[in-house]
This record gives structure tokens, sequence and C-alpha cells, in this order.
């Protein structure tokens, strides 16, 4: 999960799942550094980034972390929620643990960007088929903050530009 918050003295701090450091804002995939190797996220990890010469720092939360969630949640603009859409045995909790995110009264009105990762695997469900089970436009429609949902590979950087473009508009909002 991450979630984004900024203060002009300290820059932006955000949770974040499956990205590095080594990005940019520039016009390209071409700009994007090699992806880096990947490993489930156990604890929390801080990340700092450049997004357009702003300094935001990224504190990156595990699935198995989410009781410890809700203690984050009153410093974030906004939230960075990522599946695992070669799981199927997951899915069902990554969607209870999504409706909690989303149902959290510090996070009523906080944008949150939903990635569904691992698109680069053969054994992962369509995008349809993941907002289908999670039934995405339901949750769109009845959920108070405003929701993007993107297919993403963090091993190949497939969906990253897309990911960067949507934290430069939540940057700039």
């Amino acid at each position: 999960m991450l979630s984004l918050t900024f203060t002009p003295e300290k820059g932006t701090s955000f949770f974040l799942n499956g990205l590095n450091s080594q990005v940019s804002l520039r016009d390209g995939p071409a700009d994007l550094e090699d992806p880096p190797a990947t490993l489930p996220t156990v604890g929390t990890n801080l990340t700092d980034l450049t997004l357009r010469k702003r300094k935001v720092t990224a504190r990156e939360l595990g699935g198995c972390m989410g009781p410890i969630w809700p203690s984050y949640y009153a410093d974030c603009s906004s939230v960075i929620f990522m599946v695992d859409s070669a799981n199927i045995h997951q899915v069902a909790s990554s969607c209870i643990q999504l409706l909690s995110v989303l149902s959290a009264e510090p996070l009523r009105s906080t944008s949150v960007l939903v990635l569904f990762n691992k698109t680069d695997l053969p054994c992962t469900m369509t995008l349809t088929e993941m907002k289908s089970l999670f039934r995405m436009d339901d949750i769109i429609a009845s959920a108070s903050q405003p929701i993007t949902v993107l297919e993403v590979s963090a091993r190949s950087g497939q969906g990253l530009v897309e990911v960067l473009r949507w934290l430069d508009s939540t940057l700039k909002a």
C-alpha cells in the first residue's frame, strides 16, 4: 500500500509498493532505468524519490502489515494499493483490505491508485477479470474518494510511466 502526503517544508511522503527510487517524470519509458529485483515487502520500507524537482518520501507497507496501516492514515493524501494479480488465492483478502482502506475515515477524500501487478506472468488474470472479481465498478461508484485502476509489472516496468503520471497529477492537486 502507498500513501502520499505533502508537507511543503518536508516534501511529500507516501507509501509505495513495487517502484524504486530510480524513477523520473520525463517523457517516456526510455528514461526509466532497469527495474529492480522484486521481493515481497515484509515490514516497512522508506524510499526517497525526486519527482519534478520535488522530494518525495515513499513508505512501503507490506500486506502482512495490514493491522498497523491505520496508524499511518492521518498523514496520507494519496494511497497506492498494489494487488498480486497472479495469486488467485489472495484476491478475496486483497479486496477486503482495499475496502477497509477505502472506508477509513482519515482517507475519505484521499486519491487512490489500485495497481494490479505481475501482468508479465503467464498465469495472471486479465485486468477485466481482476476488476470483475473485485467488483471495481461498484467500489468506484460507491467510494467517496477518486480511484484510478492500472495494471503494471514491477519486474518489467510496464505501466510505470502511467503510475508516474498519476503521482505527478496527484502532487499538483
